[in-house]
């Protein structure tokens, strides 16, 4: 179900019937998987990857070329009540972030070019370029800044997909 959301040009929703998309908004060139679900108030940048059984709650606001994993749940409430009013809390995701597979993120600030771990459990903010992973999460490796970053990763060895 999409309903009044704000889709920018090349927006591409797998299987639209799958997914609840309502009053979010989501930025040009960015995919949603399957199962995805992203509430009301909720900003998605450009050039985003959204995969399959994502949820992305009200006040949360994700940047630009940010890759979101399969089954990442963000979190608006520290102390959820029943009944009666809630706070909500803002959630910032900058640009170039890569949140793994399974993470939960309560609300927090991520800095620019993070790496989240799978199955992190994101408690506290996360400065830019850091690597974070465990629950609670903690950082595992700070890079300075972009260069230093891409040096890294074009150190690694590369991976063939196939299939």
């Amino acid at each position: 179900m999409i309903e009044e959301c704000a889709l920018g040009q090349d927006v591409i929703v797998y299987h639209p019937d799958l997914v609840n998309l309502y009053d979010c908004a989501i930025g040009a060139g960015s995919s949603v998987g399957p199962f995805v679900e992203i509430q009301r108030g909720a900003v998605v940048g450009a050039n985003c990857k959204i995969c399959s059984h994502a949820f992305i709650c009200g006040g949360v606001t994700i940047g630009d070329r940010v890759f979101v994993g399969h089954n990442v749940t963000f979190t608006n409430d520290l102390y959820p009540i029943v009944t009666g009013q809630y706070l909500l809390r803002q959630t910032i995701i900058e640009n170039d972030v890569s949140i793994g597979s399974g993470a939960t993120l309560l609300p927090v600030h991520v800095g620019q070019g993070a790496i989240i771990g799978a199955g992190a459990v994101v408690t506290r903010d996360v400065p830019a370029w850091a690597v974070i992973v465990g629950n609670p999460a903690r950082v595992v490796r700070q890079f300075s800044g972009r260069e230093e970053w891409e040096r890294f990763a074009q150190s690694q060895p590369s991976a063939t997909v196939s299939g």
